[in-house]
């Protein structure tokens, strides 16, 4: 692996692997919607967007011909904590490839025409999933969850925000928040590393502007648990439900622990959520639990669905299923089975130079250390039991969880009173 840094700052990280003419290019830049500023929520993800519909040299027509003459794939868009700009292509093109990469995020024009079309089709999309019971609930779990934290919102925000987006926003955000001393590039695949710098050079060294260093949003305390949270849709003969609680960082000692504790509760077809409640009970088809991990922090969830008269039924066999494993631990032989699991599966998420570079670049972001790839396996075979069951004290919830309900308000409220106070709201009033 090589790595290099520009005089304008970008940093660049070149893995050369495999004999597959094909390249993939991920460029991260530091601004995710967490640094969406108050008020604009979903402003990051949107510029991401907006980056490849015109720059100053050429239209969004003539963009989109010069990735798909070539055999090339460009997508963008914003997570929580970054923006990515991914790019895969034949390794002959790689220098054509980085040229528009480098363009499209030195020097987009964010045409007025282009500005309201995607205005317009996230307005819509908002829409949709006002409409799509599974969206609406982790919409409203993440505002019930984080408040008004930067993680309090969607990533692509919501309606009330992006009405208000402005052609201005946008040029004030990329100007402030996008740079090269803010971002990495990672060029993963057959790739001749001796031609690589200088193909960079003439794509990015023009680049300037945006901070000087990341800068990083404030965390805000976030609401009190235990709140019981009904978005209304009376038509619903199901309800959609979700349960969480803050849980810890990406970078956090807990994390592998938690992958292994989670792959025994949650995380597959085999585990005790699944059995107890799809292949026990058949209350519903799904049920799975996991530990988001982010730079700030992050939360441990519950997310399933049923049919509206069995609501209150599947909120407390989830709740019985986690007390059992926080309280009672593993059964024989069940921890070292998720590991193997885990372990086993983990090389295919690596199979792609894609995959790779987004690992390399959490690696980098996080801070997860040079050898991440390389001890995975070895690490979560090396959870023990009271690793696992030290992270299922703290985070399976041994206090109430905030929990919402999509569905039916009148026939859900009174079932899942008894889980705490109960505020009612319709589908408009989620963030």
């Amino acid at each position: 692996m090589t790595e290099f840094q520009l005089g304008n700052g970008l940093r660049v990280v070149v893995r050369r692997r495999g004999t597959i003419p094909l390249v993939a290019l991920r460029l991260v830049v530091m601004a995710g919607s967490a640094s969406d500023p108050k008020g604009k929520a979903g402003l990051s993800d949107f510029t991401a967007h907006l980056l490849r519909r015109g720059t100053q040299d050429h239209s969004v027509d003539e963009l989109n011909e010069s990735v798909e003459f070539v055999g090339a794939d460009l997508s963008l868009g914003s997570a929580e904590d970054y923006m990515s700009l991914r790019a895969v292509t034949p390794s002959e093109h790689l220098g054509r490839m980085l040229k528009t990469l480098g363009e499209v995020v030195r020097s987009p024009s964010f045409p007025a025409a282009e500005f309201e079309s995607e205005k317009e089709r996230l307005l819509a999309q908002l829409g949709n999933d006002l409409d799509d019971p599974e969206a609406l609930a982790d919409r409203a779990m993440l505002s019930a969850l984080w408040g008004d934290h930067p993680y309090g919102h969607d990533v692509a925000g919501n309606r009330r925000d992006v009405r208000s987006f402005t052609r201005g926003d946008v040029v004030r955000f990329h100007a402030q928040q996008m740079g090269p001393q803010v971002s990495t590039l990672y060029i993963v695949g057959a790739v001749e590393l001796s031609k690589a710098r200088a193909l960079v050079e003439k794509a990015f060294g023009r680049w300037t502007g945006g901070p000087a260093a990341v800068r990083w949003p404030k965390a805000t305390p976030l609401p009190p648990l235990g709140s019981v949270l009904v978005v209304d849709k009376p038509e619903q003969t199901q309800s959609q439900v979700r349960l969480s609680a803050p849980a810890f960082a990406r970078r956090a000692k807990e994390f592998f622990p938690g992958v292994a504790l989670n792959a025994v509760l949650g995380a597959g077809f085999t585990s005790r959520l699944m059995n107890e409640i799809r292949v026990n009970r058949g209350l519903s088809y799904g049920a799975r639990s996991g530990f988001e991990t982010m730079k700030l922090g992050g939360s441990f969830f519950i997310s399933t669905f049923t049919k509206t008269e069995s609501t209150a039924e599947i909120i407390r066999v989830a709740l019985d299923e986690v007390k059992k494993l926080r309280t009672r631990g593993f059964r024989p032989g069940e921890l070292k089975a998720a590991q193997k699991y885990v372990a086993g599966v983990y090389p295919l998420r690596l199979e792609t130079n894609d995959a790779l570079a987004g690992v390399l670049g959490d690696i980098d972001f996080y801070g997860l250390g040079a050898d991440w790839v390389e001890k995975y396996r070895e690490r979560i075979q090396a959870v023990t039991p009271n690793d696992a069951m030290a992270v299922a004290a703290r985070y399976l919830f041994p206090e109430p969880p905030t929990l919402v309900v999509v569905g039916n308000a009148a026939k859900v409220a009174p079932q899942v009173a008894k889980f705490g106070k109960v505020t009612v709201v319709k589908p408009a009033a989620v963030r």
